[in-house]
């Protein structure tokens, strides 16, 4: 395999420190774990996936799992061969098979004395502050009564989990993990990790390591659509970038492998795992950043970009090129370039009338346009979050045993 300067393949200290001190683990399974190749709930599969969390429960890790197979185990119930196609059926079969999914748990862990915990949310409940903190207290509540968690998007509600073709529930994860300022995100699905080509080519090679996910790495997703299953590896990489960049672990791996959970947290060179910053990211950033809902956009230039990325620096009207949509003091808005990346996101202290006036214009002028100045920053930098940074290419990167996460 070529080697890059963003990929590790080989396992190294660092990585078996990350997973053996985390605390609190987010687990995510995919629907094509659960199921059987005939669309039937693989109850088999999940008490041994009870009996992996049970284990890692008593080695004194907290856990919550974020599960896909409703609408499988509803198809399996049913007797259905093909996944329904109009919304009204997929959200019937949907609620059936939920009930299966939730009872297969209850039982598998029910067996060492765990109790389950069955959460369906929408993305509004993501979006909207006070609904997101009381499921932040509620999932810490449940925690600490020593209950595990079972999420899924409540489908039997929601339509953009069901028509969305690849990877909500992968989404829904790296949110809950944010959300709860968890250690590590493991994405269980039915593939090994990511591989540097297509993973039926024979010569084909797992990554070990990934310590930024770039363009190079992205270039490296083989997915193909079809079954009951709506995740791909470009949908797992998204999740991965969302946590790496809250200052979270995530690992991606087989369900299907024996143990997987135990050998991920004794260090052993399974799966993908991709490094987090070195410090986790303030609570109300990370809902800034990822949950909250938007209202606009901001087009900036090319020195404010490198003012926000490289100086951590608030937004000032100088470096304002454009305003997008209509928002009001307050709301959340994403910063974007002229090629329309979007890199960051924050508060905004003006509406966008008063902001399209004094675009691009230094601080000292703004009152004399608007006759007042409520704050010199578009956005504080308190109230601003890097969403995706994007490294210059002629960056060295140093061996991973040379970097630390404090």
């Amino acid at each position: 395999m070529t080697s890059t300067p963003s990929v590790q393949v080989m396992i190294n200290p660092q990585r078996q420190e990350a997973v053996q001190s985390a605390q609190l683990v987010v687990v995510k399974i995919g629907s094509r774990v659960l199921t059987t190749e005939e669309g039937l709930l693989d109850v088999g599969r999940v008490e041994k996936i009870g009996q992996q969390c049970h284990e890692l429960l008593t080695s004194g890790k907290k856990i919550v799992v974020v599960s896909s197979g409703a609408v499988g185990a509803g198809m399996g119930r049913l007797g259905l061969s093909t996944r329904p196609c109009t919304l009204p059926e997929l959200q019937a079969v949907a609620a059936v098979g939920q009930s299966c999914l939730t009872e297969a748990y209850e039982r598998s862990l029910g067996s060492f004395g765990r109790h389950v915990a069955q959460l369906l949310l929408v993305a509004d409940d993501m979006h909207d502050r006070g609904r997101y903190l009381n499921i932040r207290n509620t999932l810490r509540s449940l925690l600490k009564y020593g209950a595990i968690p079972i999420i899924n998007e409540n489908d039997s509600v929601s339509t953009a989990e069901l028509q969305t073709t690849f990877g909500d529930n992968d989404q829904l994860a790296a949110l809950v993990a944010t959300l709860l300022g968890a250690d590590a995100l493991v994405l269980l699905s039915d593939v090994e990790g990511l591989f540097d080509q297509d993973p039926k080519n024979p010569e084909a090679q797992r990554i070990s390591t990934v310590r930024e996910i770039d363009s190079t790495i992205e270039s490296m997703v083989h997915d193909c659509s079809g079954g009951i299953s709506k995740g791909g590896m470009a949908s797992k990489l998204k999740a991965a970038k969302t946590v790496n960049e809250a200052g979270i672990h995530c690992f991606i791996g087989s369900g299907r492998q024996e143990s997987i959970l135990q050998e991920l947290v004794q260090g052993h060179d399974v799966g993908t795992f991709f490094l987090g910053k070195n410090d986790l990211m303030p609570a109300k950033k990370r809902w800034l950043g990822w949950s909250a809902s938007v209202s606009g956009k901001i087009i900036v230039d090319a020195g404010a970009k490198h003012a926000v990325l490289e100086r951590g620096s608030s937004l000032l009207p100088a470096g304002v090129l454009a305003v997008s949509g209509d928002f009001v003091v307050g709301d959340v808005v994403t910063l974007e370039t002229t090629d329309g990346s979007c890199f960051a996101r924050g508060l905004v202290n003006y509406g966008s009338s008063d902001l399209d006036r004094i675009r691009g214009l230094k601080t000292d002028r703004v009152l004399e346009i608007l006759g007042v100045c409520a704050c010199d920053e578009v956005i504080h930098r308190d109230d601003l979050v890097v969403i995706c940074r994007e490294e210059p290419t002629s960056r060295s990167h140093p061996p991973l045993t040379q970097e630390s996460r404090n």
